[in-house]
């Protein structure tokens, strides 16, 4: 089942914030985020907040009125922003952005523009599946004004993608992002490493494959197991066999390899881009602590400090903006200690680095050693002031982050 809300203060019914989160809206980077919950299956691994169609009935929520509901949401967020700057980056997720019709998508890309005004050059991404677009509802987007597609891929393998219970056609993969490229799209594939039963040819192979349909991008996580997943139980009773750390370090050193000898640099630890233009602006705006508004059911979003989250099923999320109410379930402000955890968290994982004077003093303390301990790049260091992960430092950011916090 997908995981549950954090806990949090009561979020205003109106969905008013603080004058002083408003304060930040042009100092930043500001994004949309839309999440669409709608899958035709779920996936045993995954516990992102989604339902299938079956599960949801036919009691306010559908594929046929949610955009509906969303843009009522965007006017409910124009309405508490005030004087918003125009939106950086607009970032389509879920769920299956594309069980929804092209036209829909578009119509809720057209709330952002009426709301917000999208800045020149914006980055409008949507996710896809490969068996859930075709070369005409691609150039719809495109015309619409998207500019980039980001295709679930996973794996090339057919046994890895039965295990992760995915359910499209590897050669699907290939012709979506082939159309997606016609359309004038810049292209992005996502991929899974770590799967139950899955070796190092066969992962070596998922990324030959990716590579050759020659995206822009490309994504590659570790599989993490989830509490209340499928693939938790079936790890739990011992019917699948658990990930292993040292086996996804020498998977994820096999994609550093093969993506580095493409002409991909990596640009965040599980990111790879063909140049920094091609780069998700979106991710990096939650990497930046930028301010953006998560539209949806579950869906989180954050203005200056100030983070939230809306009520989980779609269902309840239709209803409560159908009656004028917001959809947040709750919220929290966060404290200086969080903001300084985070900024040193999600800092180090960029190829950009994070300067050395964000850092406390016991966390510059620590710099020297990381360096002798091959996990900081000692030069960038030295020459630049910022502390850059080293690939071994990537394989261990955990303990980098740990060490740079004064954790022990």
């Amino acid at each position: 089942m997908p995981s549950t809300l954090p806990e949090g203060d009561p979020a205003p019914p109106d969905g008013r914030l603080p004058d002083a989160a408003l304060a930040t809206l042009h100092d930043r980077p500001f994004g949309v985020y839309l999440h669409v919950p709608f899958c035709s299956v779920r996936c045993g691994y995954c516990d992102f907040n989604t339902y299938t169609l079956t599960e949801l009935g036919a009691d306010g929520a559908s594929v046929s009125t949610f955009a509906d509901a969303a843009v009522r949401e965007l006017r409910l967020a124009g309405t508490v922003l005030g004087d918003a700057p125009p939106v950086d980056t607009v970032f389509v997720g879920g769920g299956t952005p594309t069980m929804l019709a092209a036209d829909d998508l578009v119509r809720m890309l057209d709330g952002v523009r009426e709301v917000f005004g999208l800045a020149p050059g914006a980055e409008v991404t949507t996710e896809a599946n490969p068996d859930s677009v075709t070369p005409e509802s691609l150039h719809r987007l495109a015309e619409g004004g998207f500019t980039r597609v980001s295709v679930g891929m996973q794996s090339a393998v057919p046994h890895v993608l039965r295990v992760l219970e995915r359910t499209h056609q590897p050669a699907n993969v290939a012709r979506a992002v082939a159309a997606a490229k016609d359309a004038g799209l810049q292209t992005s594939v996502d991929l899974i490493y770590g799967t139950p039963g899955e070796s190092v040819d066969d992962w070596r192979t998922s990324l030959e494959a990716a590579i050759a349909l020659a995206p822009d991008h490309v994504s590659a996580y570790a599989l993490v197991v989830e509490e209340g997943t499928k693939l938790a139980t079936q790890v739990r009773r011992g019917q699948v066999p658990a990930p292993e750390d040292d086996d996804e370090a020498a998977k994820y050193e096999v994609a550093d390899e093969l993506l580095g000898a493409a002409g991909f640099e990596w640009y965040e630890v599980s990111n790879w881009a063909t140049t920094p233009a091609a780069r998700c602006r979106h991710n990096e705006g939650y990497w930046a602590d930028g301010n953006w508004w998560g539209i949806g059911p579950g869906a989180h979003s954050h203005v200056g400090g100030v983070r939230w989250w809306n009520v989980k099923h779609p269902n309840a999320y239709a209803g409560r903006l159908a009656s004028g109410a917001s959809p947040a379930a709750g919220r929290e402000t966060l404290t200086d200690e969080q903001r300084y955890d985070e900024r040193v968290l999600l800092g180090v994982r960029l190829v950009d680095g994070l300067p050395l004077g964000d850092l406390r003093e016991d966390g510059r303390r620590a710099v020297a050693g990381l360096i002798a301990d091959g996990l900081l790049d000692g030069p960038a260091a030295l020459r630049r002031s910022v502390a850059v992960l080293t690939l071994r430092g990537r394989l261990l950011a955990d303990t980098v982050v740990m060490r740079l916090l004064g954790v022990r």
